[in-house]
């Protein structure tokens, strides 16, 4: 229990820094929510590498982007986390679509056949809709409240929170 709790505070503070130079860029607080939402959004999805070239395309086109805000989704839905995540749309896909007969989960890969790799995007696609819409209203909400206080005391607290609930879990 203490690995986990030592590697949420891991990830809290590396989350914190990064918000930190988010909100500090020249964005208003929808160009930088818009931004981590979108970056949340790819990265929850298995685009197998291509999130990259997708962010570095992005950024490059689009002035109203925040590319630290972008780049910044990485660290809550990094390479661990996503496991997680694939494990529980593959789930949600069987959930929803019914199991594929003869498969377990430990048989789950990509190279199992097409009726897993659709159970697992359409379990995917859900789980990244959701979480894009939640990444969007905290970010909204951190980088609204750092206008009106000092960034380091909203961002830490709210941090601080999340890190609490998550260990309460």
């Amino acid at each position: 229990m203490k690995r986990v709790q030592a590697r949420i505070g891991s990830y809290a503070t590396g989350i914190r820094t990064e918000l930190r130079r988010a909100f500090s860029a020249e964005h208003t607080p929808r160009e930088t929510a818009r931004s981590f939402a979108v970056g949340t959004f790819i990265t929850m999805l298995p685009t197998l590498g291509a999130g990259l070239f997708l962010f570095v395309a992005i950024g490059y086109l689009f002035d109203s982007v925040s590319k630290i805000a972008l780049f910044a989704s990485v660290l809550v839905f990094n390479p661990v986390v996503k496991w997680g995540v694939y494990a529980s749309s593959f789930t949600l896909g069987v959930v929803l679509l019914g199991p594929v007969e003869g498969v377990t989960m430990a048989d789950v890969s990509i190279d199992a056949g097409s009726e897993i790799v659709v159970r697992l995007l359409v379990g995917n696609l859900i789980l990244a809709v959701i979480a894009t819409v939640l990444a969007y209203a905290v970010v909204r909400r951190l980088a609204a409240s750092y206008e009106s206080t000092p960034i380091g005391e909203t961002i830490d607290e709210a941090v601080d929170e999340i890190v609490e609930e998550a260990l309460e879990q």
